[in-house]
């Protein structure tokens, strides 16, 4: 298409209509989508190139120069880097279809691709995704193993042996709390054995869908060591790859959303029980890293987080806190705004 029969839109103006245009997906992904399409609008009004008032003009090299500049200004690692600008290609190519920049142009913005384990130190679980997820499973596989596993994980940021070892009565309803117990003689370890032990607070939403689960749903199953597993298998106690297997299956995309790769469910080599995992599936310690900044970025104390997490804070800042340089930035000037 030439720039002759293309339609003048200002960067402002393209956002607000590809939002209108995603109206049926939900609130988390909107509210994502409008967060990462922020910093372009920022882009093209403060580039170093001068303000892109209409985004007729933009060229495959002005969508080089925004990738270098948002991972440098945002100081952000490979995964969120895709995942950036995977946001962008898809913007671009709603804007291809308003007749507001040149066909073609979305495939100009290269993507990253993570070979590999490249990328695993940093990959987390986003905030938008864990809870669109959640709202997707509460709604359509209430209170099931599932749901359990991925709203425990999420909310107590445990490791998956920490939720493996986990019984019936390890649950407190009056309390509204688990207790992680090193229980090896019996099978289940926690990672730092004994000192891994610890009472984990849980908020009244998770209990009321635990108390649904235990009343309604988990049967009445014993493990081999003659205890009560709080999640279950037809063999008793799942085993830990079993759960892994399970938090694979959850985090597809495809379940809550489209899929990134363009497939279709019915022809996917990644989709249902026993196909090879998924490439844009969540690991279990990519949740936890997520849950751990989650926490972070409510201004959870470090030592609290620290705590619940059972991970000292030294590895804390150096493994699990993702957020970016910008981010830490705005929480501090939240302590600052009263000092002159």
């Amino acid at each position: 298409m030439s720039d002759s029969s293309l339609t003048p839109v200002d960067p402002q103006t393209a956002v607000e209509l590809y939002l209108e245009s995603r109206s049926e997906a939900s609130e988390n992904t909107l509210r994502s989508h409008k967060y990462r399409l922020r910093h372009f609008i920022r882009w093209c009004e403060d580039g170093d190139e001068g303000n892109i008032q209409n985004l007729n003009s933009l060229t495959g090299r002005d969508l080089h120069e925004y990738r270098v500049w948002r991972k440098q200004e945002g100081d952000l690692n490979v995964v969120s880097v895709k995942t950036q600008l995977s946001t962008i290609r898809v913007f671009m190519k709603f804007c291809e279809s308003i007749d507001g920049v040149e066909d073609g142009l979305s495939e100009k913005m290269l993507v990253p691709t993570i070979h590999g384990g490249e990328g695993s130190r940093d990959a987390l679980m986003e905030v938008p995704h864990a809870e669109t997820l959640l709202e997707h499973l509460r709604k359509y596989d209430y209170a099931s193993r599932r749901h359990i596993t991925i709203l425990l994980l999420w909310h107590t940021g445990m490791r998956i042996g920490a939720l493996h070892s986990l019984d019936v009565k390890d649950f407190d309803e009056e309390d509204e709390r688990l207790s992680l117990n090193h229980r090896p003689e019996t099978g289940t370890r926690l990672k730092n054995k004994s000192n891994g032990e610890r009472y984990v607070a849980l908020s009244e939403n998770v209990c009321e869908v635990l108390k649904d689960y235990l009343s309604e749903v988990r049967p009445p199953t014993e493990d081999d060591s003659g205890r009560q597993p709080l999640l279950t298998s037809q063999k008793g106690r799942p085993s830990r790859g079993t759960l892994r297997g399970v938090i694979y299956r959850a985090t597809q995309p495809c379940v809550i959303g489209e899929c990134p790769l363009g497939n279709e469910q019915d022809a996917c080599e990644y989709y249902g029980s026993g196909s090879p995992k998924c490439p844009e599936s969540v690991s279990p310690h990519s949740i936890r890293r997520g849950s751990i900044t989650h926490f972070l970025s409510k201004d959870v104390p470090e030592k609290v987080v620290s705590d619940r997490m059972n991970v000292d804070q030294k590895t804390l800042s150096k493994h699990y806190d993702r957020r970016t340089e910008e981010q830490q930035a705005e929480q501090r000037r939240q302590y600052l705004g009263n000092v002159e």
